[in-house]
């Protein structure tokens, strides 16, 4: 088993392109993952939920993905309640738009929607004495 890392202190956007495809591994049951060896949960840096709560959200949802280095991992990604259909809507960054502070339904956000990860999986990234562990 690995040995405990430091959360890395510093942003941790990745892009909506690196997300679908993290999130693609995850769920492919050809991933090499068996049940016994996915995560039971997830360490998530301070600056994660700093910089989603920082855009204004209703909610935030949290997506499982297998980065490049084939490490399952936490997507963070903000949402907000659509009024019309009761359903939290993600808001995710769009490539080229010319005003990256909006979200999907027009609202202004405090910062631009964006996904984070470099959140740790447990194990190894666990807390030994805890009895969820």
């Amino acid at each position: 088993m690995s040995e405990n890392k430091t959360l890395r202190e510093k942003d941790t956007e990745i892009s909506l392109e690196t997300a679908e495809k993290w999130t693609k591994k995850w769920k492919d049951p050809k991933n090499g993952i068996e049940a016994k060896n996915k995560v039971r949960a997830f360490l998530i840096p301070k600056i994660n939920l700093e910089m989603v709560l920082a855009q204004g959200i209703d909610a935030a949802r949290a997506y499982i993905g297998i980065n490049d280095e084939g490490v399952q991992t936490l997507m963070l990604v903000g949402t907000r309640l659509n009024k019309d259909t009761l359903i939290y809507e993600d808001m995710l960054p769009k490539p080229g738009d010319s005003n990256p502070g909006n979200s999907k339904d027009g609202n202004e956000t405090a910062i631009p929607p964006a996904i984070y990860d470099f959140s740790q999986p447990c194990p190894p990234q666990g807390d030994p004495s805890s009895p969820l562990n």
